[in-house]
């Protein structure tokens, strides 16, 4: 049973095929503007909108493959098709050196690196003679395929429109699995994600240079449509086209960016006729009239249309819970009472202010360990050094006798160790299936080429059903497809719980997990606490709630000022005069 989503994406795939059978010319070459701008701006949709890597610049990739496809074919004598190969090594080449440096950066440095190189690459297509300069090439031959010449507008917009749709159903699969939700993280949760083992540099890099290709195979389509090239279309302006039109179709969906490519593309033209009649005027309003349009329409639509129309669209049936599959690798857990983590003189310094002093202490297997002390005592700072968060400036940490200290996150995380955070670290407008399925990302393999392809459905199934588990585990299954961002704050807790419980953790790090839980909540979770420790899991635990605490764990370390105050039993800690008078004051 289709629900409404789909059955409206199949009309309009349906329209668009019997489209060039019934328009006329001048419609059918509108669609085909259109296709090659939703080529463009789909990658900007992943890669801006998505992971939040804003581009101005994704122009210069169409022209640099729409440049190499006219040479190769005007002066050298190689087919289109050839060409089409070289074409996308070059733009993938000139992607990942590009990103390679660009996306050091962040904020508004990275946006502003974009529109450098943008405009490099445009004066360098203009100045060069072997490219014509200013004048640009033509006599660009047509794509030809088994005999069939594409070589008019309405033979041109099939191949178009294949290539177009298809990259559209690659994205909307990435998006839809390992790799996508890993990407979802990248915007706000980048740290988070390192966590859990996404090496978010690699992932970024990878996203530029699918976005760069996607405006590559734009650029060789549009060479190959026009059969002429010049350095105009490729200038700064069309840039900024692409991105606006990524944010006004909605930035954050797939289907965004044929809505965005076609309400800019059939508006432009539109105006070209009707404000020069109504005003009776020759001048170039139609620009002003434009900009007030866009300000109104995103006044009205601040996260787009699509997401807009999608709203309004009925909605369908709940989804099913995931099926049974099977579990995927487990680690082998140490024997109970095996030494697990070791940490030895842990020393950091935020410029003048010792946040952690010497700290030293160790954790068997199948343990609680409480970690407590006073606001400021630097406890989610030794959390933060033990995860590979914060790099320690000097001291030892050792996981199963392997040293850990100096290690990146996701290396750390690789290892056995996964983590909650103090300040809840969900990606608010994924479901909680999704963001626990996170948590399971090092449990996968497969990559994004395997998304887009659909050759990760038995892994993803796993890792799916594997997330549900988790979260009927610590009691949230009915709130499995809701929004994690739609959670009251003690519920968010539960599921960064559930999220670190997908990773098959040898040690389990909780940063106050009983934050904001009512009494049976902490009941509950105490209660979680104690089933995991029997079944093998060692777990160190902050909490500011001593009640909480003193009933749960088996030995507890006070921090004061950085420092270890004190360590032992809870019974010992309880009648410690110094831990006292370091939570109350003391008393005369």
């Amino acid at each position: 049973m289709m629900n409404p989503s789909q059955r409206l994406l199949i009309i309009c795939l349906l329209a668009l095929g019997v489209a060039p059978l019934l328009l006329p010319e001048f419609y059918v070459t509108l669609l085909c503007y259109i296709g090659l701008a939703t080529l463009v701006v789909l990658g900007l949709v992943v890669m801006t909108g998505v992971a939040g890597i804003v581009s101005f610049g994704q122009q210069a990739f169409v022209g640099a493959a729409a440049y190499a496809t006219a040479g190769l074919t005007t002066l050298l004598g190689w087919s289109p098709w050839g060409s089409l190969a070289a074409s996308i090594l070059l733009v993938a080449g000139m992607a990942v050196l590009i990103g390679a440096v660009t996306l050091r950066l962040s904020g508004h440095y990275l946006s502003i690196a974009t529109i450098a190189w943008g405009i490099a690459i445009y004066y360098l297509f203009g100045n060069l003679p072997q490219l014509g300069q200013y004048s640009g090439i033509d006599n660009v031959p047509a794509v030809s395929l088994a005999g069939w010449e594409f070589n008019t507008g309405r033979r041109a917009y099939f191949l178009i429109w294949t290539f177009t749709a298809a990259a559209l159903v690659a994205a909307h699969n990435l998006l839809d699995s390992r790799s996508g939700r890993a990407v979802r993280a990248l915007r706000f949760r980048s740290v988070m994600a390192e966590s859990f083992g996404v090496n978010t540099a690699a992932l970024k890099l990878i996203v530029f240079v699918q976005a760069a290709v996607l405006a590559g195979l734009a650029g060789w389509l549009h060479a190959h449509y026009l059969r002429f090239v010049s350095p105009h279309a490729f200038g700064v302006n069309a840039g900024i086209d692409y991105l606006f039109m990524a944010v006004i179709g909605g930035a954050s969906q797939v289907w965004g960016a044929v809505v965005g490519a076609a309400i800019l593309t059939i508006l432009k033209e539109s105006l070209k006729e009707i404000v020069p009649f109504v005003l009776h005027t020759t001048a170039n309003y139609e620009t002003i009239v434009f900009g007030a349009l866009m300000l109104l329409l995103l006044h009205r639509t601040r996260d787009g249309i699509a997401p807009a129309v999608s709203r309004w669209l009925p909605k369908g049936a709940t989804p099913a819970r995931p099926p049974e599959a099977p579990v995927p690798r487990l680690r082998k857990r140490p024997a109970s009472g095996t030494p697990l983590l070791g940490v030895e003189g842990l020393n950091k310094r935020f410029g003048g202010l010792i946040a952690v002093k010497d700290i030293s202490f160790s954790i068997n297997a199948g343990e609680i360990l409480g970690l407590i002390g006073p606001n400021g005592a630097g406890k989610s700072t030794v959390f933060n050094l033990l995860s590979g968060t914060l790099a320690a400036d000097s001291g030892a940490v050792k996981l199963l006798g392997a040293p850990i200290d100096g290690l990146p996150a996701r290396t750390i995380a690789r290892s056995g160790l996964a983590r909650t955070f103090q300040h809840v670290n969900l990606v608010s407008n994924m479901s909680v299936l999704d963001n626990v399925a996170l948590g399971a990302h090092l449990r996968g393999a497969k990559g994004t080429l395997a998304a887009m392809l659909r050759a990760d459905r038995s892994e993803e199934a796993q890792l799916l059903a594997e997330a549900a588990r988790q979260i009927e585990r610590v009691g949230l299954g009915e709130h499995m497809h809701a929004a994690a961002g739609s959670l009251p704050l003690g519920q968010q807790r539960i599921v960064e719980i559930a999220r670190a419980l997908a990773a098959d953790p040898l040690l389990l790090l909780l940063d106050e997990p009983a934050a904001g839980l009512r009494y049976a909540e902490k009941r509950a979770l105490s209660g979680l606490l104690q089933r995991l420790r029997g079944e093998g899991l060692t777990i160190l635990l902050v909490e500011h709630d001593m009640e909480f605490v003193m009933g749960l764990v088996d030995r507890l370390v006070v921090m004061e000022f950085g420092e270890k105050l004190a360590a032992g039993l809870p019974q010992e800690i309880q009648r410690n005069p110094a831990v006292i008078e370091a939570y109350l004051g003391g008393i005369e």
